[in-house]
Formats: C-alpha cells, sequence, structure tokens
C-alpha cells in the first residue's frame, strides 16, 4: 500500500509508554475516576480525559518520528479516512484516534489490548493498540500493511454510524427484540456496515489525497483475507451456532467490504434493508 506521503493530521492522542494505563503512583485510570467521584464529586469522564492528556505523546515523541513509523502510518490513514468522509458527508467531524499500550480509560470503561481495536461511542474515539498488528499476522494470518488500514477504516465506520443515527437505531431495535439472536443480527448488521463503509473509504483513498494514499497491486485481496479471518464462523472454528454471531459470517464480511470497495458509494452499504430495517442511518452526500 502506498502510505509514506499521504498527508497527516497530527491529531492522534498517544498514550504508549504509560504502562497499561497505570498513572499517578500505580493507580489505574479507572481507579483514579472513581476517586476522585466518590471524593471530591469530580464527573468521572474529566478525571479520564485529563489522564488521557496528560499521556499524550508520552510514549514514543512526536507521532511519525523516524523510530515510529507505525504511528505516521496510523496518523496517514487516519487523516485519510477524515479527508474521505468529509467529501462525502457535509459537514463531518473526525473521530480522534488513541494509541496506548496494555490498556486506557476510555468513556465506555476500561480499555484493554484483549478487545482488539474498537470505537467508543461516548467520546468519539477510536482506541488502538499496535500491538493487534502482531496478533493479525502470527495467530488470524491476516498481516500485511492495508489489512491493518481496514481494521482503522471499519472502527472509523462505527464513528459514521454514530453520526448518522445507525448506532442509535440498532440499539433501538435490540431493546425491541423478541431474542438473543434476532438481537445480535441488528449487531451483525452494524458490523457489516463499518465493513463496507472501510471498502468505500479504500476505494476514495487515492481520489482524496492525490494518489499519495492509495492501494497496490494484491492489497484488495490482503483485505479480503483479513476479513475472512475475523469471520465469527472462522474464529468460532465452526462451533459457533449462528444465533450467537455478533460480526458476521466470514462470506458476510467479505461481500461487504468489496461492496464498498467496488462501489464507493456509502448509499450502497445498507446493510439493515434485507432485516427490514431499512435505512437505519444512511449517509447523505455532502455539497
Amino acid at each position: 500500500m502506498r502510505w509514506q506521503g499521504g498527508r497527516r493530521g497530527g491529531g492522534i492522542d498517544d498514550r504508549r509508554g504509560m504502562g497499561g494505563g497505570v498513572i499517578g503512583g500505580g493507580l489505574g485510570v479507572g481507579v483514579l475516576a472513581l476517586l476522585g467521584y466518590f471524593i471530591f464529586g469530580i464527573d468521572p469522564q474529566i478525571t479520564t480525559q485529563l489522564a488521557g492528556a496528560l499521556g499524550t505523546g508520552q510514549g514514543q515523541g512526536e507521532i511519525g518520528s523516524p523510530g515510529d513509523e507505525a504511528g505516521g502510518f496510523v496518523d496517514v490513514i487516519a487523516t485519510n479516512t477524515t479527508d474521505v468522509w468529509s467529501s462525502l458527508i457535509s459537514g463531518y467531524e473526525p473521530p480522534r484516534v488513541v494509541l496506548y499500550e496494555g490498556g486506557t480509560g476510555t468513556a465506555c470503561g476500561f480499555g484493554q489490548a484483549q478487545m482488539g481495536p474498537f470505537y467508543c461511542p461516548l467520546d468519539r474515539q477510536v482506541y488502538l493498540d499496535l500491538s493487534f498488528w502482531r496478533t493479525m499476522q502470527d495467530q488470524l494470518g491476516a498481516g500485511g500493511d492495508f489489512a491493518q488500514a481496514y481494521v482503522i477504516a471499519h472502527e472509523v465506520g462505527h464513528h459514521v454510524q454514530t453520526l448518522t443515527g445507525a448506532s442509535d437505531r440498532v440499539r433501538q431495535m435490540q431493546a425491541q427484540a423478541r431474542s438473543e439472536g434476532e438481537a445480535n443480527q441488528w449487531s451483525v448488521a452494524l458490523e457489516l456496515q463499518a465493513d463496507c463503509y472501510a471498502g468505500v473509504w479504500a476505494a476514495n483513498a487515492a481520489r482524496v489525497s492525490g494518489g499519495q494514499v492509495a492501494l497496490e497491486a494484491g492489497d484488495i485481496e490482503e483485505g479480503l483475507n483479513a476479513a475472512s479471518q475475523i469471520g465469527d464462523d472462522t474464529l468460532s472454528g465452526g462451533r459457533a451456532s449462528p444465533e450467537t454471531f455478533t460480526h458476521g459470517t466470514s462470506a458476510q464480511r467479505v461481500e461487504w467490504l468489496r461492496r464498498g470497495y467496488q462501489s464507493g458509494d456509502p448509499n450502497s452499504c445498507d446493510t439493515f434493508a434485507a432485516m427490514g430495517g431499512g435505512g437505519a442511518g444512511q449517509p447523505s452526500k455532502g455539497v
């Protein structure tokens, strides 16, 4: 994947090197937040945000410095997703991307590396422990820079769903679901749409960057392989029942990533239509 010449926005919150989210005399961010609340009446989210601000830039120095190629990669890809979605959605407001090691405080609770990359809608931030890249390559057989970019774009896709209202719509439908299996189907639709949005990003990356960020030969296959390796059926070794799936099968994830890439249009990503949910928060193209 071509990315080294891409624009860098510099809006990365770098919490690496904070000892797994441990600060202030060995107390974790979550513990400090609770102490601040019960003793001083401070909103836990304020404590978490302050801890994050104190950790910014403490681990690796400047993002994208010669010794921090991984951080530079995240910066370029995140900035490019912002440029793509800004061209597709009028008034788009990007998420902040947080790099951490081991664990960190979030508005959604204490985040840990074992959870993999995730998006928190309460603070509208994407959280990423870069050790996941090794997990993808060594344990999932899904290495490569475009596979990594797909993961980032998928999480940004969840941010788009927060902005469009799709995430809220899914929570409402899950609350009304008659069974756990039905509730899980809505979760699957949400995850598959995020896959589709990742494909939409990939299709538009070169357009908004003047070719500085672009797919090269074999990249889309690399991404499709990554999507295949993280399907619910593949991860469970075929042992889990479809009613328990929350992210979709390998075939579904491949299909929707490919659909987004081939169309380049977020309006092609209505994964809810098949469930009778219709436009559960489809974005309209900006002007």
